[in-house]
């Protein structure tokens, strides 16, 4: 079974400060970097939940909604990758534990520049 804490627990940190900036913060650039994040993680939840089917774009939904934003679209990708790792498709292009590795580095990258 693919352990998914990494990315869970790193998610929820990072959406949790994102929600406990300040305004002054958010708008400095954090808001912003957490919905791209959202946005990625979404569309990496997306590829593996609907392959070959057109993601859609995560939508802006203000600076303060961000924290919420990455908490769903991170959860939403540790479940796809539960998932497929219990039950792999033809279509699954990545392996769940590389996509995995990659989705943390970039949940930690983000919090590097948060």
């Amino acid at each position: 079974m693919l352990d998914v804490t990494p990315l869970q627990t790193a998610v929820d940190a990072l959406a949790d400060r994102l929600r406990s900036l300040p305004q002054s913060t958010l708008a400095r650039g954090a808001a912003a970097e957490g919905l791209a994040l959202a946005r990625e993680l979404a569309l990496r939840a997306q590829r593996i939940e609907r392959p070959g089917r057109q993601p859609y774009e995560l939508p802006d939904a203000g600076m303060f909604a961000a924290g919420d934003q990455l908490a769903v679209a991170g959860h939403d990708l540790v479940e796809a990758l539960r998932n497929v790792a219990i039950a792999p498709t033809d279509d699954v292009k990545v392996a769940p534990a590389e996509e995995l590795a990659e989705a943390v580095g970039l949940v930690r990258a983000a919090a590097g520049r948060c």
